[in-house]
């Protein structure tokens, strides 16, 4: 269970090119490590993607404006 993806890309990369299985192997093998690995930074970016956006839209709503200048730079009190 835990090298199916590896196995499935591997079948896949082997049925396009006919040879023998060894090329699917090692592809699929190496997509399925790149894919442990940033699946987890993939999903940290966007929860704090949208935990800066949903405080964003929160702040516009009570104060009346955007939290950041033109500039790039947070508003001060």
């Amino acid at each position: 269970m835990r090298n199916l993806l590896g196995a499935l890309i591997g079948a896949a990369i082997d049925r396009g090119d006919g040879d023998s299985g060894i090329k699917g192997a090692i592809l699929g093998s190496v997509a399925e490590s790149t894919i442990r690995v940033m699946a987890p930074i993939a999903a940290t970016w966007a929860l704090g993607w949208a935990v800066q956006y949903g405080v964003r839209k929160a702040w516009h709503a009570v104060a009346g404006e955007d939290p950041v200048r033109d500039d790039g730079r947070l508003r001060t009190a």
